[in-house]
């Protein structure tokens, strides 16, 4: 079966996409629950409360890889609320962590007094992070992909492989805004835009949860909010940073959020009730669950010093609205003793254990006959899975430059192929995933073999003629010495050394006069540079953004051999190329791009498939420590080398007919925008059809140009779609003096490719009196026809 018949067949299978603002929040409590959880409730000890609202790992009832039914007895008697990432924890086939799964709920449902099953929880941002399963590309590629629909279809696969193994929870998706690339958690994010990032997030949740909590995997939104920025506007942060979040909540039915290792208004945000409490829950109308983020608590006493002791803490966190404590029972096993002291009240943890028991009971977990995973042999990385990382891998892959050197032409006979992540699978995976953690956490090897991690010299060998050569090189290492540092107040401990060692573990040193001589004797030179996981990734910390090491001085190496060189950018934030940019054939961003990296890269090298990925990002043209958003605009000292929303492809797309009203009412559910794309060129392609819109006060409080609508399109050559956005004035909202105001008046929407290259644009009034949305907003998308 080819690959676009495993992937229709795969689509019709795991139901279609959706294009609309469809709202899929339900109340996370009903009737029938609160009467379960009760009676429940009603024959629990503190003891067993207490359990119920703590997560601890299972290497810890393990003894020489297997579960110890005397740990069980000793250290979790009353039961637990979750296991903490149960599988990035162990080295297990499918089968075997299914087994290790059911042996576990096995005690607990047969010898604790309640016989509560627990959580088994895990990070799922690029698929399920376990040996063996699919491995999708990092957040900030799929970002770059515009793909709503491909997400979730990513995150349905995800969410099947967790239930054939008894998971039920994850930690994802990540809804941080990034707008620095220095930030080592850059990666994780969909980028730099609130409505691109809410439209994902919306995604992602919709995939992975389903249409039934009994069938799907909970999802958790973090980190609550404003995580790796230095944004001290409020206006920003509600309508910007809390966007996502607010979305993924109101649209999605997110019931789960993961507040953040940051700090609000001098309040670490794990014991801030501004945040936890009047934000989260009145005003944004959250009616789930609140997870700590691992050792978040103990943080509030050990590194910001507000608590005095770690039981104050546990109590601070509680009474904000923290209810359950990950990843080990530290602080929240002393609550019992902050009752005494008058810290805290029985009906606060009360409240907290019923969250967490009704959780447990929308997925299933206290049905009569429920299955604990699925019988048989399992397989994490079927073909249709895997063809869905291809198409990931296809869509995240930017290309920035290209003097036509691309496709390649049937003149190339002889290929230089370099650089350190030419041949090595460490450039195609991003943190969180179960590689990476394994490696970073375990300082273990991985199997690369398990799923099959393809290189770009294998994904090439796969697709050009047979009478192309390659000759391969490294010619240089991906970093040098002390390029990246721990944070040790968070970590503690010299894991980057061992990292390294792994890294290079049976590598030939690089030789340089080698790569030098075939370079020469090339027709082309592809570069393959950039990051691996011991220089990216949460924890992690460099010292610039250029490309590490010695590595731009080994590009100049090749640039000087006069062969065309097309750099190939690997890694998870954009690196600073600005002294290489104009010289280079073409430049191609890969992102981290996950298992199928190798073979997407080389189809589109070799022009099997046109790149269609934008920019999710301002790709910036200094290593200033700065952060960069679109929306306001590029000054003439902060011009970027791209900008957001950009990318090329190997066709043209000619954009005319802009059709838009002059003038509707304030309160006019939607007004409609239409345009004609045509693919002008000789190649079927996908352009990313992007909406902003301007105010046209200048003394207006809104930023300069804001996206509020995107489509990616398939457009076959030749031929001309006509694309419409009905577009709502309520995603004109700001929010000014503690309000939610649309604001009548004129507006100017444009229609572009990117946010700088404004194709056609209009202006609308808006006729009426201000509006003012008592209940704050819940409109947040445009919908497409």
């Amino acid at each position: 079966m080819n690959r676009k018949i495993i992937l229709l067949v795969f689509m019709v299978v795991m139901n279609l996409g959706i294009d609309a603002q469809d709202y899929n929040n339900t109340p996370f409590s009903t009737p029938e629950l609160e009467a379960k959880v009760d009676s429940l409730m009603s024959k629990m000890t503190m003891d067993e409360k207490i359990a119920q609202i703590t997560g601890t790992r299972l290497r810890e009832l393990m003894v020489d890889g297997k579960v110890s039914l005397e740990k069980c007895r000793e250290l979790i008697p009353n039961g637990i609320g979750h296991f903490c990432q149960f599988s990035t924890g162990q080295a297990l086939n499918p089968e075997a962590l299914r087994d290790l799964v059911r042996e576990v709920q096995s005690y607990l449902m047969t010898e604790t007094r309640l016989k509560i099953p627990a959580i088994f929880h895990e990070e799922a941002i690029t698929g399920f992070a376990t040996q063996g399963a699919t491995t999708f590309p990092q957040q900030i590629g799929m970002g770059c992909s515009w793909n709503p629909e491909l997400v979730k279809r990513n995150t349905q696969s995800t969410a099947q492989n967790m239930r054939d193994a008894g998971a039920t929870f994850a930690l994802s998706p990540m809804l941080d805004l990034s707008r620095t690339a220095h930030w080592n958690r850059h990666q994780e994010s969909y980028g730099e835009d609130a409505y691109l990032t809410s439209r994902m997030g919306v995604a992602f949740v919709n995939g992975l949860q389903g249409d039934d909590f009994k069938t799907g995997i909970a999802t958790t939104v973090k980190h609550f909010a404003g995580y790796g920025t230095k944004n001290n506007s409020e206006k920003t942060l509600y309508e910007e940073y809390l966007m996502p979040f607010e979305a993924c909540i109101k649209v999605a039915g997110a019931k789960s959020v993961m507040p953040s290792y940051g700090v609000y208004k001098a309040l670490p945000i794990s014991v801030n009730p501004s945040m936890l409490d009047r934000m989260l829950r009145r005003e944004i109308g959250f009616d789930g669950m609140v997870v700590s983020d691992y050792g978040a608590i103990n943080m509030v006493y050990k590194k910001y010093k507000q608590a005095p002791n770690i039981m104050t803490a546990g109590a601070m966190a509680i009474n904000a609205g923290i209810d359950i404590e990950f990843s080990a029972p530290t602080a929240y096993p002393l609550l019992p003793e902050a009752i005494e002291k008058g810290l805290v009240t029985e009906e606060v943890i009360n409240t907290a254990v019923k969250r967490c028991l009704i959780m447990k009971l929308k997925l299933g977990l206290f049905d009569e006959n429920q299955s604990i995973g699925k019988d048989g042999a399992l397989d994490f990385d079927p073909p249709e899975f895997r063809e869905l990382a291809y198409q990931a891998a296809c869509e995240s892959i930017v290309l920035l430059k290209n003097d036509g050197i691309l496709p390649l032409k049937k003149n190339v006979k002889k290929i230089a192929l370099v650089g350190p992540n030419a041949a090595t699978t460490q450039g195609l995976l991003g943190d969180y995933t179960y590689q990476a953690m394994r490696a970073f956490w375990k300082n273990e090897p991985y199997d690369a073999l398990n799923p099959k991690l393809v290189t770009l010299k294998e994904g090439l060998e796969n697709s050009l003629r047979k009478s192309v050569k390659i000759e391969h090189e490294r010619g240089c290492d991906w970093s040098a010495e002390l390029e990246a540092k721990i944070d040790k107040s968070g970590f503690g401990d010299d894991r980057l050394g061992k990292l390294k060692l792994l890294s290079v573990q049976g590598l030939p040193q690089p030789d340089l006069q080698n790569a030098i001589k075939i370079s020469k004797e090339s027709d082309v030179i592809i570069a393959a540079m950039g990051e691996n996981i011991s220089l990216n990734g949460e924890g992690r910390s460099r010292k610039g953004i250029g490309l590490p090491g010695e590595q731009e001085a080994f590009v100049e190496q090749l640039l000087a051999t006069g062969k065309p060189v097309i750099l190939v950018l690997f890694g998870g934030r954009q690196q600073v190329i600005d002294k290489l940019e104009g010289r280079c054939a073409a430049i191609i961003n890969a992102w981290f791009p996950g298992e199928e990296g190798g073979n997407a890269l080389a189809d589109i090298i070799v022009g099997k498939v046109n790149p269609s990925a934008k920019l999710c990002v301002t790709y910036p043209n200094s290593q200033k420590r700065e952060e960069v958003n679109y929306q306001n605009g590029y000054s003439e000292a902060q011009l970027p080398l791209y900008p957001f929303g950009y990318g090329l492809s190997y066709t043209n797309y000619e954009y005319s007919d802009f059709k838009m009203a002059s003038e509707v009412s304030i309160e006019q559910e939607r007004f409609s925008i239409s345009i004609n794309v045509k693919n002008t060129g000789k190649m079927d392609g996908k352009e990313i059809v992007q909406l902003y819109v301007s105010p046209t006060d200048r003394n207006s409080g809104m930023k300069p140009i804001q996206l509020k609508g995107f489509k990616k399109v398939a457009i076959k050559a030749g031929k001309t779609k006509t694309l419409t956005f009905e577009v709502s004035p309520q995603q004109l909202a700001q929010y000014i003096d503690s309000k939610w105001i649309v604001e009548s008046g004129s507006y100017e929407f444009k229609i572009g490719a990117s946010s700088t290259d404004i194709k056609l644009k209009g202006i609308i009034n808006l006729k009426g009196d201000n509006l003012f949305l008592e209940n704050g907003r819940d409109i947040f998308f445009s919908v497409n026809q």
